[in-house]
């Protein structure tokens, strides 16, 4: 990866997360959602939180790498809502955004590092990756608090029906705490 060219492909493949806005948010009546990169450093920061609490070692670095990468594919795909996943068949979200990751990596062999990190953020195959993924459902929760706070909007109840199943307890723990602080309908 030393052309320049090529890194600033992906530099720019990442900004347009920066312009990409969470549509599942606009759907629900959230006016100016926040964008796919604010989520990034939503669930970076959370992760980063998430890491101080749990009693597991834990390697900072890797952490950060897959909360930064985990929605990369959304630059190209935009943010698809959860509900629409539903009614697509197992695995095609998956197949998607590795297709995509895919085009953007394959591009230069040095890229092996976010490839081995994308695998095993896919796979959940580390104490990191499932960790990040505790933080990218404590995100959407908290962002949701705040829209439901700062909005009124009562539309985000759904986010709330069916739980998100998490990796670790204390992050169960702040998705109850988190549920209890929203506005009273």
């Amino acid at each position: 990866m030393n052309d320049p060219s090529t890194i600033i492909q992906l530099l720019l493949h990442g900004n347009r997360l920066k312009q990409t806005p969470r549509t599942g948010w606009a759907l629900r009546g959230i006016p100016s959602p926040e964008s796919v990169a604010a989520h990034s450093y939503g669930v970076a920061f959370a992760a980063l939180t998430l890491a101080q609490v749990i009693d597991t070692e834990i390697d900072l670095g890797k952490l950060l790498a897959l909360a930064l990468l985990h929605d990369l594919p959304e630059g190209t795909s935009s943010d698809i809502p959860a509900p629409s996943w539903r009614y697509m068949p197992p695995g095609v979200k998956e197949s998607i955004e590795q297709s995509i990751m895919d085009e953007i990596l394959d591009e230069e062999p040095q890229n092996s590092m976010l490839e081995e990190l994308w695998d095993q953020w896919q796979e959940g195959s580390s104490t990191e990756a499932k960790l990040v993924d505790d933080a990218d459902k404590i995100d959407r929760y908290l962002q949701a608090v705040v829209y439901e706070t700062q909005t009124g909007n009562r539309t985000l109840a759904e986010f709330w029906e069916n739980p998100a199943q998490f990796n670790f307890p204390q992050a169960q723990a702040i998705y109850q705490e988190l549920k209890s602080r929203r506005p009273s309908p």
